[in-house]
C-alpha cells in the first residue's frame, strides 16, 4: 500500500486571468486527519476539485493514493469518499432511497453499516429529502461519504448545518474511522473545529500554501500575547531590544507585549526583576491563521471558489 494519500507538484489553476491555486505542493500521509484552511476565495475548493479531476490543472500534477489523477480519476473515485461543500441531493427521494441508489451505482454497500451511521448521526431515512433542514440532508451527505468504507475521504465544510451534538458525534466518527486506517481530507474555516479533529493543518493564502505543520507545531511558532506583573516599576528599556517582542508597553509594574519564537530570553530579562505573575493565553488556531492573513488576503483579481 501506498505510504501517501495525497501529493501534488506545482499543482496550479487558473480561470482566465483569476487565480484559483498556484504552485501547490502538498503531501497528506496514509491514517492522517489532514485540514486545509482559508477564508472563501482562497483555493479550497479549486483543491479539491483537480484532486477528484472535476477540472484540470493550468500546469502541474496530482496523485491520490498513489495514481495520477488526471489519468485514472474512475479508479480514484471508487475508493474514495466526497462531501462538496455545495450539497445537491435528489429531492423527491427518501434518504434510503437515494442511498440504495447511491450504493448501486458502487457496486453495493453494507446496508447495516448504512443503518448504523444514520444511527449516530440521528438520521431518519424514511423522509422524502425535500421535506429535511439544511441539517439532515448534510447528515444524508455525510452518511453517503463513509457508508462504503473508503480509504480517503475528501470533505468541504463537513459540518455545514449541524448543531453542536452532531458536530460531536461527527468528530468522533472521524476519529474513530482514521484510527481504523482511513485518511481524511477536510476543507473547513470552523478552526475550533479543525483545531479538534486534524492531526495536520494546511493554511492557503491567495492560492498558495503559506504554512503546512501539525497544529501544535505551528502553535509554538505563532505570535502569541505575554503579561509580566512586576512587584515594583522596571524600565522599558531592559526588554526593548529582545529578538520576538513587538508591542512593547509598561505601565507601572505591568509588561505587555508580542512575542514570537522562544520565550527563553523575554524570561531572562524579566528574571532580574522580582516577577509577581507572568499570564499567556493559551493560542488557538484562530491566532496561529490570524497571523497569515493579518498583512491582507486580496488576491490578484480574486479567487473563483471558496
Amino acid at each position: 500500500m501506498e505510504k501517501v494519500a495525497i501529493l501534488t507538484r506545482g499543482l496550479t489553476k487558473y480561470y482566465g486571468r483569476n487565480r484559483g491555486v498556484e504552485d501547490l505542493d502538498l503531501r497528506v500521509e496514509r491514517g492522517e486527519v489532514f485540514g486545509f484552511l482559508g477564508p472563501n476565495g482562497a483555493g479550497k475548493t479549486t483543491t479539491i476539485r483537480l484532486l477528484l479531476d472535476l477540472i484540470r490543472p493550468t500546469r502541474g500534477k496530482a496523485e491520490v493514493l498513489g495514481m495520477d489523477a488526471r489519468v485514472r480519476g474512475v479508479e480514484i473515485r471508487k475508493r474514495l469518499g466526497y462531501l462538496p461543500g455545495d450539497l445537491a441531493l435528489y429531492d423527491n427521494l427518501t434518504g434510503e432511497e437515494l442511498l440504495r441508489y447511491l450504493a448501486g451505482l458502487r457496486g453495493g454497500a453494507d446496508w447495516g453499516y448504512v443503518r448504523y451511521l444514520a444511527e449516530r448521526l440521528q438520521c431518519d431515512l424514511t423522509l422524502r429529502i425535500k421535506s429535511l433542514s439544511r441539517g439532515n440532508k448534510q447528515k444524508i451527505g455525510i452518511v453517503q461519504a463513509f457508508m462504503h468504507r473508503p480509504e480517503l475521504l475528501i470533505m468541504d465544510e463537513p459540518t455545514n448545518g449541524l448543531d453542536p451534538l452532531m458536530q460531536h458525534e461527527f468528530h468522533r466518527l472521524v476519529r474513530e474511522t482514521s484510527e481504523a486506517g482511513a485518511t481524511f481530507f477536510i476543507s473547513s474555516h470552523n478552526l475550533p473545529e479543525v483545531e479538534r479533529m486534524c492531526d495536520r493543518v494546511g493554511i492557503i493564502r491567495e492560492g498558495r500554501l503559506v504554512a503546512v505543520d501539525e497544529v501544535e507545531a505551528l502553535k509554538r511558532k505563532a505570535l502569541r500575547r505575554l503579561e509580566i506583573h512586576f512587584a515594583s516599576p522596571v524600565p522599558p528599556g531592559d526588554f526593548a531590544a529582545i529578538p520576538g517582542v513587538k508591542d512593547l508597553r509598561v505601565e507601572d509594574r505591568t509588561l505587555t507585549c508580542s512575542l514570537t519564537g522562544s520565550v527563553d530570553a523575554l524570561i531572562k530579562a524579566a528574571a532580574r526583576f522580582e516577577v509577581l505573575n507572568v499570564v499567556s493565553p493559551e493560542v488557538g488556531l484562530e491566532e496561529i491563521f490570524m497571523h497569515y492573513y493579518r498583512e491582507g488576503s486580496g488576491g490578484e483579481g480574486g479567487g473563483a471558489d471558496a
